[in-house]
């Protein structure tokens, strides 16, 4: 898998999509009527939902922060369901719209920021917490901005990592649920702050990554 798309078809290859139950629930949503815009909308909703659960995880007992988490760590993986079903219901079912591509790109970024800044605050306490969720929202739009520069520009759009978006939310879901089990074993959390150390550092090398190739790919033409 080279992480790359042509100029005109600028989707992320997700081997996902070829299961029989990806294909099977698509199928279901389109005969339901739902349509790829509903569903990226809804993507942000449950990005919401997962950045109020991070932020309000300090402040709760050591039972409702655990429980917290884990809704964290299960919204972050929904919203990822979302993003595959609205791409596979534009295209492998027909119904993108004139403003299809616009709303599969925006609702994603506002969706990083969401939860990388909730997951900043979730660890507000611990030294640099906040500042590095909101470092690695930055550097998550950044990386998407280089992706779609190269876009507008008429070349191919690279959704390689280390720290692609889905590199970023399997990180956040594993640091989610590592972070529950400390709370349950009454230890200090640490997971989630060395997660978003992680991913802001992998976002400064995706980003230079793709930057590299943009231009590269621009002086070669």
């Amino acid at each position: 898998m080279t992480g790359h798309t042509s100029v005109g078809a600028p989707r992320r290859v997700l081997a996902t999509r070829n299961r029989t139950w990806a294909k099977s629930l698509a199928q279901r949503i389109a005969r339901a009527g739902i349509r790829p815009n509903a569903v990226s909308i809804a993507s942000v909703v449950l990005a919401l939902a997962t950045g109020v659960a991070f932020f309000s995880a300090p402040a709760s007992s050591e039972g409702t922060r655990t429980l917290l988490l884990i809704a964290a760590a299960a919204g972050i993986q929904l919203r990822l369901l979302c993003n595959m079903l609205d791409g596979m219901l534009a295209v492998e079912h027909g119904l993108k719209g004139k403003t299809g591509d616009i709303y599969n790109d925006l609702p994603d970024r506002l969706a990083d920021v969401l939860i990388l800044v909730g997951a900043g605050y979730s660890v507000r306490d611990l030294q640099f917490g906040v500042p590095l969720g909101w470092a690695a929202a930055v550097l998550a739009v950044f990386t998407a901005y280089v992706r779609v520069l190269s876009g507008s520009l008429g070349l191919p759009q690279h959704f390689i990592g280390p720290m692609a978006k889905q590199h970023r939310m399997f990180t956040l879901t594993v640091a989610a649920l590592a972070f529950a089990a400390e709370t349950f074993a009454g230890r200090q959390p640490e997971a989630m702050r060395i997660a978003l150390a992680v991913i802001v550092v992998g976002s400064i090398v995706t980003a230079v990554r793709r930057t590299r190739l943009l231009l590269r790919e621009a002086e070669a033409r």
